[in-house]
């Protein structure tokens, strides 16, 4: 297993995710009691040290299994995450009865590791509302020993993280983004690594797989990979790229199997960063992927300056080449439903003065009707 260092700590270079266990019955609630055990005692015994929960994976349940499961372990084998749900704004009052609750739920005394949960558009006046003390709370945890460090998760804009960050960043130990080599350029994770390294901030990621899309490729894709590395699985490119990215510390991967357990632990007994001309073939699949569907806006922003409703245009498209590549997902319904409603995609009047300085000549209007109806349902 790579370890790596994080202040006076080991961690393991590969978290186990605690979102994706097997389940009965067809119902995500009911984990697999017997088969998640089996799975965690194998990363344990393959050197994983690093376990993530949160207070709503598998419909509520993952943080009592965790609690079960590890409660037959010594607690100085693990390091326990868990999260504040905050991106349920009904939570936002009860910060100190919910983490009372997780504190059960896990059967444990303290939290290695507590992270805001995904800093979004959503929620981030409420995380920074003065009413609400989230961060009083949680700092007033630490100075108890109930949380040894204290991060945050996000799947917000580079504006909003930037936000965050200005009002809360001296207190982030840690910043969880979605990273993948997909979304190196898509989803700006470049450019959030680069920000957290302003901030001397270490990097946790999540999705390294882009829920499983990345696990399976086209044919035409596995196929320029294996010139490329003929024994190499899909899955590792992925792990591969992360690893090549000095400032990540934790990898995590909702492993659902034995098997991808037993994949992951061989990705990670060692570590091979990606040569040159490997991370240009990755990023080159990933703007054939992305292009294939995207729309090439280049956010050079002479569209707003003639739009009549002061749409932020390029942002509406971004989330539309989101929501198109992902198949809906849920980033942008949730990015799009915090909008007010004249800055909607709906909100567009077909007049059309954007098209007309275009420089890519995008059928603006067009995209956003059909952005707008395909969010209708």
């Amino acid at each position: 297993m790579i370890y790596k260092q994080f202040q006076d700590l080991k961690l393991s270079a590969l978290g186990f995710g605690c979102m994706r266990f097997p389940t009965l019955d067809g119902s995500d609630a009911k984990i697999n009691e017997e088969e998640a055990a089996r799975m965690v005692a194998r990363a344990m015994e393959g050197g994983v040290n690093y376990y993530d929960t949160a207070w709503r994976y598998h419909g509520g349940s993952s943080e009592a299994v965790m609690g079960k499961i590890l409660k037959q372990y010594p607690r100085s084998s693990f390091h326990l995450a868990t999260k504040f749900p905050g991106y349920d704004l009904s939570n936002m009052a009860k910060v100190e009865k919910i983490f009372d609750k997780q504190l059960e739920r896990c059967q444990t005394d303290y939290f290695d590791f507590y992270l805001f949960h995904n800093v979004c558009e959503a929620n981030i006046d409420a995380y920074l509302d003065p009413q609400f003390h989230v961060l009083e709370s949680l700092i007033a945890r630490k100075k108890a020993g109930q949380i040894r460090h204290l991060g945050f998760s996000t799947h917000g804009s580079l504006d909003t993280v930037t936000r965050f960050l200005e009002a809360c960043g001296q207190d982030m130990e840690f910043g969880q983004i979605q990273l993948n080599w997909l979304d190196w350029n898509f989803q700006n994770a470049r450019l959030k690594v680069e920000l957290l390294d302003r901030w001397s901030i270490p990097v946790w990621v999540m999705e390294p797989l882009r829920g499983g899309k990345l696990a399976k490729l086209s044919g035409e894709y596995t196929a320029r990979l294996k010139e490329l590395q003929p024994d190499e699985g899909t899955p590792a490119w992925a792990f591969r790229f992360i690893q090549s990215i000095p400032s990540v510390t934790v990898v995590l991967s909702g492993m659902s199997s034995m098997d991808q357990v037993e994949d992951n632990l061989k990705t990670f007994s060692q570590e091979r960063l990606l040569s040159g001309q490997e991370k240009q073939a990755l990023l080159a699949i990933a703007d054939s992927m992305t292009g294939r569907t995207s729309v090439p806006c280049t956010a050079c922003r002479y569209c707003t300056v003639h739009c009549p409703q002061k749409l932020d245009i390029p942002m509406l498209l971004e989330l539309y080449n989101e929501f198109t590549f992902t198949g809906g997902g849920f980033l942008a319904p949730m990015r799009i439903a915090r909008l007010p409603d004249n800055k909607k995609p709906s909100a567009c009047v077909s007049c059309r003065s954007c098209e007309a300085v275009c420089p890519q000549q995008i059928k603006i209007s067009q995209l956003l009707a059909a952005f707008s109806a395909k969010l209708n349902g």
